[in-house]
């Protein structure tokens, strides 16, 4: 989930939420010529003084729209959206998880702006938003922002073993230089066995997946071979640290474990660098970032592109004037502020050098040109819900027939896929 990726991806935190709105706007200001855009956003998604300064200048910009925004929890949002579309007083403007589009888009309850992508720049939009923001041909949610993995490293650990961060542009460099940082009592990495977004990079980059669609039918593959070639190097690259097989990245929290001083490197987005800071001060200024390495130099590894899109209610009062401020929202002006605030990619390629000055976020831009998504069908909710995927990657870890646990993962995501059709 969108939520889980993020989640310390934000050095500053949303102000408490505001007055909640409906999408009814206030008559008088209707009356006077003004109208009123309602809109949700999500908690932490930005910063209050960034959501403040936008308002601001939109409706400078734009004297004849008002903008109203709602502040939304992760928690039970599906659920909340869901009931809004099927509604007649749904928001104008609503942000979703990229994952999510599709299952709203499938409900009816969305507008098509497939006509729009044009003039909101779409041929340049991030794959892994853009993608996922598509429902059987048609664009239902625009890219807002997005954010994907990169390592996070100690510069101290990598200088005391000989290490320079900048050569290691291959799996096979990353591999050599995390085996020699594996000594002396030090972690080369530590690399939880269910990290399973990080395991979809390494099977994006052998040109597998984790389903494949034939008819309007989802079928499991991990039992592929490429699937289980990426599984393979996530086995090799795990064994070079003590992470545990049989948990993800929260149990425990691996920032606090790398806080703790014995590990050189973590696969994250970059905001954990500031977790691992919290919990030990000591480390300020002894982090950085690369992008998480591809099979050869000329390539970034492939990584699942987390972040939003900003959808349209088919019942939404106002479509005009909520694509205006989508456009002005996505457009470069607010784009490239959004992604110096808040440390993201911005929702373009062509935008990318705007986060040139963010060591974090310039090494989730390199990452990002090479983004990935979940499978996009409002079935992989149910595959995220039972997460065949984790038991399946312990019982590989722990010395179990790959093939043979692949096979029985890959026949509960068909079922899990499937199961509402």
């Amino acid at each position: 989930m969108k939520y889980r990726l993020l989640a310390c991806g934000s050095a500053l935190v949303m102000a408490a939420a505001l007055s909640a709105c409906s999408s009814s706007s206030d008559g008088a200001d209707e009356a006077g010529g003004v109208t009123t855009v309602d809109v949700w956003l999500m908690r932490d998604s930005v910063s209050a003084a960034f959501q403040k300064e936008f308002v601001k200048g939109f409706e400078a910009q734009h004297p004849e729209i008002k903008v109203k925004v709602q502040i939304q929890e992760w928690d039970g949002i599906g659920q909340k959206i869901t009931a809004a579309l099927a509604s007649n007083d749904a928001p104008d403007v609503i942000e979703a998880g990229n994952t999510q589009v599709a299952q709203f888009a499938e409900s009816g309850g969305l507008l098509d702006l497939s006509d729009k992508k044009d003039e909101l720049n779409g041929e340049d939009w991030l794959k892994g938003l853009a993608e996922p923001g598509s429902y059987k041909g048609k664009q239902y949610g625009i890219p807002y922002y997005a954010a994907n993995r990169v390592v996070i490293y100690r510069t101290d650990l990598f200088e005391k073993a000989g290490v320079d961060a900048a050569s290691i542009t291959t799996r096979e460099q990353w591999i050599d230089a995390t085996t020699k940082l594996n000594k002396g009592g030090t972690q080369g990495i530590y690399l939880p066995g269910q990290l399973w977004y990080a395991l979809g990079g390494f099977i994006w980059d052998e040109g597998g997946d984790f389903a494949t669609e034939s008819g309007g039918t989802w079928k499991g593959a991990l039992d592929t071979p490429e699937a289980l070639r990426g599984m393979e190097f996530y086995a090799q690259l795990q064994a070079l640290g003590k992470g545990p097989k049989d948990s993800d990245e929260d149990d425990p929290p691996q920032a606090e474990v790398m806080a703790q001083g014995q590990v050189a490197q973590v696969i994250s987005t970059p905001g954990g660098a500031n977790v691992v800071m919290e919990n030990n001060p000591e480390l300020k200024g002894k982090l950085a970032f690369f992008p998480i390495p591809g099979k050869t130099a000329g390539t970034p590894g492939a990584v699942f592109t987390g972040g939003s899109d900003l959808v349209v209610p088919a019942a939404a009062g106002h479509p005009d004037e909520a694509l205006t401020f989508i456009k002005e929202l996505t457009g470069d002006t607010w784009q490239k502020k959004l992604a110096v605030a808040m440390s993201y990619v911005p929702n373009r390629t062509t935008l990318a050098s705007s986060v040139a000055g963010d060591p974090g976020a310039s090494a989730m831009a390199v990452g990002a040109a090479n983004g990935h998504a979940t499978p996009n069908t409002p079935g992989w909710a149910a595959v995220e819900a039972e997460n065949p995927i984790k038991d399946y990657m312990t019982a590989v870890l722990t010395g179990g027939n790959a093939s043979e646990a692949a096979a029985k993962a890959s026949a509960d995501i068909t079922r899990a896929m499937n199961a509402g059709s």
